[in-house]
């Protein structure tokens, strides 16, 4: 998933409209009449702030009109285990959690926390969705979690403009993309910009090659640590990438720079003001900070090719994704349960499709429903893929080893970037610190 720092917001603008607002700030959707719920309310605790919350506050008050249930929603920050965990403990648990990792959602139903999903979400689920989507939703073959908001993390984004310039194409494979990315740098530009100083886009870069390289049963067994990730197809698939990381021509400012580049300063680096690259590589949200800090019409002004097959394998597919889990100790549990009822139909998923900056992994959902044609084209990628798609695989793993800041996978790999020269080496330390983490 792309991690996000999140805000917590005071009374909203939205909340004011409706005239409701919780006694610490969160917005409130108005409830009322005699609707099949009115009178209570959902409590939703996730990470998302600003422009994300705001367009599932949407979400929210269609289910409100729907049933009249009133609807809160606490932004939690990154740290959604321990935040959520504090207010178990405090007797003021959630009834509905957006949960964005995978370890985390395993986690919480071996804790005892989560109530499996009703009859009636699972029949939706089985209908619209691939059946992968319910296999990471579940734990030990009881689903508790329903995947509402998908990300697409298998897509390069380029400036149409830059690559004119250099006279490419859009590549197929994984070396055409190197070689168009030295004609880029001929041209004047750097290819790549590589947001190093985020550990979770260097796992990214390495799941996709490795995931079209070593392929999906290989993927699964090292997103579950059953391989060793000393393997030969670990290192093989560091060396394809230290090949680019190596390489001054095809990372603006050389493995310096990336270091001291964030994800944002990366988009920022090819569709900003004044440009030091013509791609960037990362999940299908670099077309929203492209278009709305930077302006760019998406599909004219910034476009993306998929990820490209590495090595003779199938071009990948990687997804993240927030998954709606049911707490056991939510004060309106069976009002939470019917939100998520509602959150498996198409109807729920098109409305925060038509406001933008959304993915869903609903197959049942019109692709006319987004906004534009990028979108539909991402979005027809991921359904597209089926059970081929594989969840970010640093998601799936204990948050130590694939999640925390300066630790981890993500410290391991900044280090492979400065200094790509032992494949191997960098391959036993991430084995060390795996293995530590998936025992602990």
């Amino acid at each position: 998933m792309m991690r996000r720092t999140t805000l917590l917001t005071g009374c909203t603008a939205l909340a004011l409209a409706l005239g409701a607002t919780a006694c610490d700030g969160d917005p409130v959707s108005a409830g009322g009449g005699d609707k099949a719920l009115s009178g209570q309310t959902v409590t939703v605790a996730g990470v998302w702030s600003g422009s994300e919350q705001k367009n599932f506050q949407k979400v929210l008050d269609a289910f409100t009109a729907k049933t009249g249930a009133r609807t809160r929603f606490v932004s939690t920050g990154d740290n959604v285990s321990t935040v959520v965990g504090s207010k178990i403990e405090g007797g003021n648990a959630p009834d509905v959690v957006m949960v964005p990792q995978v370890g985390v959602l395993q986690q919480f139903a071996k804790k005892g926390w989560l109530q499996p999903l009703s009859a009636t979400t699972g029949k939706s689920v089985d209908a619209g969705y691939a059946p992968v989507w319910k296999k990471y939703g579940s734990v030990d073959g009881t689903l508790y979690g329903l995947y509402f908001k998908a990300a697409h993390k298998s897509t390069v984004w380029y400036s149409p403009d830059a690559l004119a310039q250099a006279g490419v194409e859009p590549p197929k494979t994984y070396d055409e993309m190197l070689k168009a990315g030295h004609t880029v740098s001929d041209s004047g530009l750097a290819a790549f910009a590589v947001a190093g100083q985020d550990g979770w886009t260097l796992t990214d870069w390495f799941e996709n090659i490795y995931l079209s390289q070593a392929g999906p049963e290989k993927y699964d067994a090292l997103a579950a640590h059953r391989l060793k990730w000393t393997d030969a197809s670990v290192v093989r698939s560091l060396g394809t990438l230290g090949k680019l990381f190596k390489d001054k021509q095809l990372v603006a400012g050389g493995r310096k720079g990336a270091l001291n580049t964030d994800f944002p300063g990366s988009v920022e680096k090819v569709f900003g003001p004044k440009p030091q690259a013509g791609l960037v590589y990362e999940g299908d949200f670099v077309a929203g900070v492209a278009h709305d800090q930077f302006q760019r019409s998406i599909g004219e002004d910034a476009d993306f090719f998929p990820f490209p097959a590495v090595g003779g394998g199938k071009a990948p597919v990687v997804s993240g994704g927030d998954a709606a889990v049911v707490l056991k100790d939510g004060k309106n549990a069976k009002a939470g349960m019917k939100l998520l009822e509602y959150l498996a139909t198409p109807e729920a998923a098109a409305v925060w499709a038509k406001a933008g900056g959304f993915l869903s992994p609903n197959r049942k959902l019109d692709l006319s429903s987004y906004g534009d044609d990028v979108t539909r084209a991402t979005a027809k990628s991921l359904v597209g893929a089926g059970d081929s798609v594989r969840f970010d695989m640093s998601d799936q793993a204990p948050a130590a080893f694939g999640g925390t800041k300066g630790a981890g996978e993500w410290k391991l790999l900044q280090d492979f970037l400065r200094d790509p020269s032992d494949p191997a080496g960098t391959a036993a330390k991430l084995e060390a610190a795996a293995t530590k983490a998936y025992q602990d």
